[in-house]
């Protein structure tokens, strides 16, 4: 990643800083999000710093960080693609049974539904939701969005305030979660939420581990409180072997996989190249950080 993040900044006309040239670095392009704790002791090494550009839409490790004398982008919007054929994925199996068939050992009883006509209920309004409605178009889903503001989101039947999200989910054939994590949104599918989606809805969770009461989910999920859930994210992560989700029929987890490093990592080195042109351009840089939001 580093190596393509240099060759990016090189084809934008910019100019790699060695490890002596620090001093004199304006921007520092960040490319790995497991060691931001070195963060306080590279940007001490770089005080004429004025733009830091992470790797990642989640910027959590570096919250403790965010100057606001600073300018920060992430990768906000440019993993969305993947993410949403994840969450595709995830409805056509929940929708369609293919849990239990994937584990059966003999001819089983025909079950499932559709998605065409299904009513979704997304929560989050960035890239990825964006993505997936695009997506979700040919099915004719009947999609709720719910968001911070109330402003109509593009192909959404609906659109309504997290203040509305048990409205948002109840009768929901699925639940997407597609948020930011702060701390307004952390657990915010807690048991409340579950119980008002109703027996019939998959949890599908996109976003953060921490979205979600993994303690609430265990029990709706033994006790049919909802039908099943498809979680790509965990808390912790990885999920310890000791979870009881593991063990859960109706529930099914994948490692972090909606992008991949080889997936995104073309798609991370564009978003760099084009920061880069427009930082020495002097225009307004893509996936700018709301230090205030903490997203």
């Amino acid at each position: 990643m580093h190596e393509a993040f240099a060759g990016a900044v090189r084809d934008a006309g910019g100019e790699v800083a060695g490890a002596a040239d620090l001093a004199r670095a304006r921007a520092m392009i960040w490319a790995d999000p497991y060691v931001a704790q070195l963060y306080p002791e590279i940007i001490a090494a770089a005080p004429a710093v004025e733009w830091v550009q992470l790797p990642y839409a989640g910027i959590e490790p570096f919250l403790d960080y965010l100057d606001p004398g600073l300018v920060w982008t992430c990768a906000k919007g440019v993993y969305a693609d993947p993410v949403a054929e994840w969450a595709m994925a995830a409805l056509l199996m929940g929708l369609r049974d293919f849990h239990l068939f994937a584990r059966a050992d003999s001819w089983c009883a025909e079950s499932g539904r559709n998605l065409l006509g299904a009513r979704i209920t997304v929560l989050g309004g960035g890239g990825i939701t964006r993505s997936l409605l695009r997506l979700l178009e040919p099915w004719g889903c009947q999609v709720t969005v719910v968001r911070r503001s109330v402003e109509p989101v593009q192909g959404a039947a609906r659109t309504l305030t997290l203040a509305e999200v048990h409205q948002a989910v109840a009768g929901a054939d699925a639940v997407v979660v597609a948020l930011a994590l702060t701390d307004e949104t952390r657990h915010v599918v807690d048991a409340a939420l579950l119980e008002a989606m109703g027996p019939q809805c998959w949890l599908v969770n996109v976003a953060r581990g921490g979205h979600v009461d993994h303690g609430a989910l265990g029990a709706a999920l033994r006790s049919g409180v909802i039908a099943g859930a498809v979680l790509d994210v965990t808390d912790p992560e990885p999920l310890p072997d000791s979870s009881e989700l593991w063990g859960l029929p109706n529930c099914v987890i994948t490692p972090h996989i909606g992008n991949t490093r080889e997936m995104g990592l073309p798609l991370i080195t564009g978003r760099v190249r084009e920061n880069v042109r427009r930082w020495l351009a002097g225009e307004d840089l893509l996936g700018l950080v709301d230090i205030a939001r903490g997203y």
